[in-house]
C-alpha cells in the first residue's frame, strides 16, 4: 500500500469542517487541521478524541449519505500542523489569509502546494509576499469559490454539505523552482470527489479580474449610493432587483476590466487573457437555462431563477431594515476584490473612472482609505491586496516569479 499523503486544512468554520471530514475519509490521505481562532482547536480536538465526525452530504440528485471520519491532528500550533505536509488548503475568509500565511511560512518545505479554497482576488499576490523567497519553490492554486454550500450542524461533531457545484474553475501559479510530485488539478479532484468538476484556467490574473467583486460593490453602490438613510419596510431583492443605474455601473466596470485584459495582452504577448469577458456574456454562459430574458444585462439578472429571492444584506431595526455595509459584499469585496482589480488596471495603464467612483464610496462606508482621487495611495492600501500593496510597479511582476 502506498504511503499516505498528508494535507493541512486551515480554518475552523463551515468549509474547513466539511473539507477536513471529506478528506479524512480518503484512504490515501492523512489530514491535519490548523485553526488559529480563539480556542477552536482545543474544542474541536476534544470533540473527536473518542469519536469520529459526521458529515452529511446531499448529492446532485437530492439523495443524502453520511460519512464518519476525523483528522489525525487538530491544533493551533503551526509547527506541529505543518510537519510532513505536502498540500495546504486555506478555507478561511480573505481577511484571515495573511494570518495563516504568516503562521505557515517558517515551516514551508519546498515543493508544497498552497490552495485557496476559495482564493479571492489578490490571494496569490499576498501569499507570495508573505512567504517570500519560498514562493519560488511552491505552487499556489486558487478556486473561484467554495466547491459546496455547507454549514456546521454541531461544532466539531457534525457538518453538512447542502449541495455540490457542478463545476469549478481553478488557477495555478507554479514557482520557477517548484517540482511537485503530483498533478495539481487531478490531486485536488481526488480529494473533493467527483463533483465539482475542476477546470484549470489559463492564468490567475484573468481570474482575479473576474472575481465576484466585479458584481457586489457596483450593486451596493448603485442601490445605496444615494440612499436617504430612511429604513425600508422590507428587504429589497439583490440580483433580481437590479435597476438601470446598477446595470450601467456593472457594464462600465466590465468594460474597464476588458480594457485591462487587452492592455495586458499588448504588454505580454505570452499571456492569454481571453477568460476576462463582459458580465452580460458571463451570465449567459453560466446560466443558459435559468435566465428567461436575455435581452440585456439588467433583464438577464432580473429573470435569473438561480437568484430567486436573494436580498440585499440588511440589518433589522425597530424602524425597519437598513443596509449592512459590513457584510462581505463591501468588507471583503472592496479591499480583497475591487481594489485588486483597480491595481491591476493601473499597472496596465488603464484608467478606471467607474471603479474609482465605487471605491471612493465603498472605502467611506468601511472607514478606510485605499484610493485618493484616482490613485491607490491611501493610508490603508497596505491592508488591501492590490499589487501596489506589495510594492509591485509593472505588469511583468505579476507573471515573472
Amino acid at each position: 500500500m502506498s504511503e499516505k499523503r498528508r494535507i493541512l486544512v486551515c480554518g475552523g468554520g463551515n468549509g474547513a469542517h466539511c473539507l477536513s471530514a471529506l478528506a479524512a475519509s480518503r484512504d490515501n490521505l492523512d489530514v491535519h487541521v490548523l485553526t488559529l481562532f480563539q480556542d477552536e482547536a482545543e474544542r474541536w480536538a476534544k470533540h473527536v478524541e473518542n469519536e469520529n465526525m459526521k458529515l452529511t452530504i446531499t448529492k446532485q440528485d437530492g439523495t443524502q449519505y453520511e460519512i464518519f471520519s476525523k483528522p489525525s491532528l487538530i491544533t493551533k500550533d503551526a509547527a506541529k500542523a505543518m510537519f510532513g505536509v505536502q498540500i495546504i488548503f486555506l478555507v478561511v475568509p480573505a481577511f484571515a489569509h495573511a494570518q495563516y500565511f504568516s503562521a505557515i511560512a517558517p515551516h514551508l518545505q519546498p515543493n508544497t502546494l498552497i490552495v485557496g479554497l476559495p482564493g479571492q482576488a489578490g490571494f496569490e499576490l499576498q501569499c507570495r509576499h508573505i512567504i517570500g523567497d519560498k514562493a519560488s519553490s511552491c505552487t499556489i492554486a486558487a478556486s473561484e469559490s467554495l466547491p459546496f454550500a455547507c454549514r456546521i450542524v454541531e461544532f466539531g461533531r457534525h457538518a453538512r454539505i447542502l449541495g455540490l457545484k457542478d463545476s469549478l474553475g481553478m488557477s495555478s501559479l507554479k514557482g520557477k523552482a517548484c517540482q511537485l510530485s503530483f498533478p495539481v488539478v487531478e490531486t485536488i479532484q481526488g480529494i473533493l470527489g467527483e463533483y465539482p468538476k475542476l477546470e484549470l484556467l489559463k492564468n490567475y490574473v484573468a481570474i482575479n479580474l473576474m472575481a465576484d467583486a466585479n458584481v457586489h460593490p457596483p450593486m451596493m453602490y448603485g442601490r445605496w449610493g444615494n440612499w436617504d438613510e430612511k429604513p425600508l419596510k422590507e428587504e429589497p431583492l439583490f440580483y433580481q432587483g437590479v435597476d438601470e443605474r446598477q446595470a450601467d455601473l456593472l457594464s462600465r466596470v466590465s468594460e474597464e476590466l476588458l480594457a485591462t485584459a487587452k492592455a495586458i495582452e499588448q504588454k505580454r504577448k505570452d499571456v492569454d487573457m481571453s477568460e476576462v469577458i463582459h458580465l452580460f456574456d458571463w451570465f449567459k454562459i453560466h446560466y443558459p437555462d435559468q435566465i428567461t430574458d436575455k435581452s440585456s444585462l439588467m433583464m438577464a439578472m432580473r429573470t435569473n431563477k438561480a437568484y430567486d429571492g436573494l436580498v440585499h444584506p440588511m440589518t433589522k431595526t425597530d424602524e425597519g431594515y437598513v443596509p449592512n455595509f459590513n457584510y462581505r459584499y463591501t468588507s471583503e469585496d472592496v479591499p480583497f476584490g475591487m481594489v485588486v482589480m483597480k491595481g491591476i488596471a493601473d499597472l496596465a495603464g488603464v484608467s478606471t473612472p467607474t471603479m474609482d467612483e465605487i471605491l471612493a464610496w465603498g472605502q467611506q462606508k468601511l472607514g478606510k482609505e485605499y484610493i485618493v482621487g484616482s490613485k491607490l495611495t491611501g493610508k490603508d492600501i497596505g491592508s488591501a491586496r492590490a499589487p501596489q500593496s506589495f510594492g509591485m510597479t509593472s505588469v511583468d511582476e505579476l507573471f515573472d516569479i
